[in-house]
């Protein structure tokens, strides 16, 4: 015996996907279920808004030797109106990209053709807890490899309906809303997508274009992931293990936080702020951030939030869940 073993590892190829023969974008991703992802990142790009709207999506088989199920060419339907060519991503996608500056967030809340803000659906915090848990158990990729990401599509109840696993985590969420696409389920109202990972920009843009209400991610948002669900109206919820949660966003959403006012962003208190401390309010932020002072605080329903007079408190502010 050498002291070695197999190890199996998550495969990880280039997807080159064309609209009718012309490159529209590579993407490295892990095969299988290609087709979802093709539809997935058309709809995410504002090309198409249901499965309708692609004629066909056929595997190059010109292409010699071991590509040939690496290039994927879509047609879309009669009437479709492709894409301007300034609009073809040339570089291979390798990981989340993302945008900056006012006029983009304005670009994502024009171009969705299913906008969250008056999605009126609500989950229990109970739901919200268990729902990483729900994606974990059909992650199988990831029990053979350790090495992908997952996305989830789960009902407002609890109920997990689909889930894709990718190396690249935009992939799998292309994966799981371009199935959605396909069986015409289009807009994703009453939705949650749940991420087991930190949810980017790129992520929380997929879903306003699919127009669903809800990010559930494991992990931590970055600040221009919170800008985006404020701009498109998600509730955005991280850091979702252990029972407890931070809400980044319309919190309204969420039974057990029934104190926030709708449309309010509230900010959360560590650890340490909790139990003798908690019913006091938070100290105002740094100056030059607005003025926003704490109004009131509350503890109780399984949430605890503060609500803030003046304009929206800093990006990044979150209601804290704890059981």
């Amino acid at each position: 015996m050498d002291g070695t073993t197999a190890d199996r590892l998550a495969t990880e190829e280039p997807l080159e996907l064309r609209l009718d023969g012309r490159v529209l974008t590579t993407t490295m991703r892990t095969p299988g279920d290609d087709v979802e992802l093709a539809h997935g990142w058309l709809l995410a790009e504002g090309i198409i808004s249901n499965g309708g709207d692609v004629r066909s999506a056929q595997f190059d088989l010109g292409v010699a030797g071991d590509d040939s199920m690496n290039v994927l060419d879509v047609s879309l339907a009669p009437g479709m109106d492709a894409p301007p060519p300034e609009r073809e991503r040339l570089t291979t996608t390798t990981s989340s990209c993302g945008i900056c500056g006012t006029s983009a967030l304005d670009a994502i809340a024009v171009s969705t053709r299913y906008p969250p803000h008056d999605d009126s659906s609500s989950m229990t915090s109970d739901v919200v807890v268990g729902l990483p848990d729900l994606l974990r158990a059909d992650q199988y990729l990831f029990d053979q490899t350790g090495g992908t990401h997952g996305a989830g599509l789960a009902t407002c109840d609890g109920s997990m309906i689909a889930v894709r696993e990718d190396v690249g985590r935009h992939n799998a969420v292309d994966k799981v809303i371009g199935w959605a696409v396909i069986q015409n389920l289009m807009p994703l109202t009453g939705r949650a997508l749940v991420l087991s990972g930190r949810a980017g920009f790129e992520l929380v843009q997929k879903a306003a274009m699919a127009g669903i209400p809800v990010v559930v991610a494991v992990g931590a948002p970055t600040a221009l992931a919170v800008e985006v669900a404020n701009h498109t109206g998600i509730t955005l919820v991280g850091f979702v293990r252990d029972r407890g949660a931070n809400i980044y966003s319309r919190p309204d959403r969420i039974i057990g936080c029934a104190e926030v006012e709708r449309g309010k962003t509230v900010e959360a208190k560590s650890d340490e702020q909790r139990g003798e401390r908690a019913g006091d309010p938070f100290s105002p932020p740094e100056s030059g951030t607005g003025g926003w002072q704490a109004r009131e605080s509350h503890v109780g329903g399984g949430c605890e939030t503060t609500t803030w007079t003046g304009n929206p408190p800093p990006t990044g502010m979150a209601a804290g869940l704890r059981d």
